[in-house]
């Protein structure tokens, strides 16, 4: 090749590279607008919603069960946060469940079911299927998901205290691994187990719980301090 020819072909090679870059320049900003309108959130209803009270004071705004616009930004920031679709500020039933769990996990105790002027206890609420461990106003542990006892095999309810303590358990009655196993109700006891909690139709009375929430209680928890079991499982 001449170098005329090599200096014709660089030149044509440069030209189309900048005709490239050109094109990159133009579509670029177009797919960001793009972008931008789709993540854009959309407009805040004017509707009030069915829990519009309850939201309007997990929230902090004057409960007042009408919808303003400030109470539909608050909602709306919340359901954005939350990743909760659609977000049109609507205070509607998943964004009122959202709250609830959450409310759930800041005060397990805001009903006052479980007493905890007793000192050290782990409250088993069957109906929500949950325990903690409270001293006092002091949340120690929890709320974390349990599995109680099947219909039938229900997990008795009422003041109890941890009595025995087996951390590498075998129970003899059904042939399983019984982890952490802290009795407190004749042979209903927490400990751990293999698969999910959330798992049906339940337990044959313990109150079966994920292994590192089991080797919490086993550490939390000590012989003589108090269970209270409350509430009913659904389906029993």
């Amino acid at each position: 090749m001449t170098i005329r020819a090599k200096k014709r072909t660089t030149s044509s090679a440069v030209r189309r590279l900048s005709v490239l870059l050109g094109a990159v320049g133009l579509a670029a900003p177009l797919t960001l607008a793009i972008g931008g309108t789709a993540q854009a959130a959309p407009a805040c209803t004017t509707k009030a919603g069915p829990h519009q009270k309850d939201v309007e004071k997990f929230l902090g705004l004057p409960v007042d069960g009408r919808q303003a616009p400030a109470d539909c930004r608050a909602i709306q920031d919340f359901q954005i946060k939350r990743g909760i679709r659609p977000n049109i500020g609507y205070a509607g039933p998943v964004t009122w469940g959202v709250m609830r769990e959450e409310l759930t996990a800041r005060n397990p105790n805001a009903a006052g079911r479980c007493p905890v002027n007793v000192g050290r206890v782990a409250c088993v609420d069957l109906t929500r299927q949950i325990s903690w461990v409270q001293d006092g106003k002091s949340l120690k542990f929890g709320p974390v998901p349990v599995r109680t006892g099947r219909d039938g095999h229900e997990t008795r309810t009422g003041a109890k205290k941890v009595y025995w303590r087996s951390i590498d358990h075998w129970s003899t009655l059904y042939d399983v691994r019984m982890p952490y196993a802290q009795f407190f109700d004749g042979g209903q006891a927490f400990h751990s187990i293999e698969g999910s909690v959330r798992s049906q139709p339940g337990s044959h009375g313990c109150v079966n719980m994920r292994p590192g929430d089991a080797k919490a209680y086993w550490s939390l928890l000590r012989n003589g301090d108090d269970v209270f079991v409350y509430g009913r499982k659904p389906g029993t």
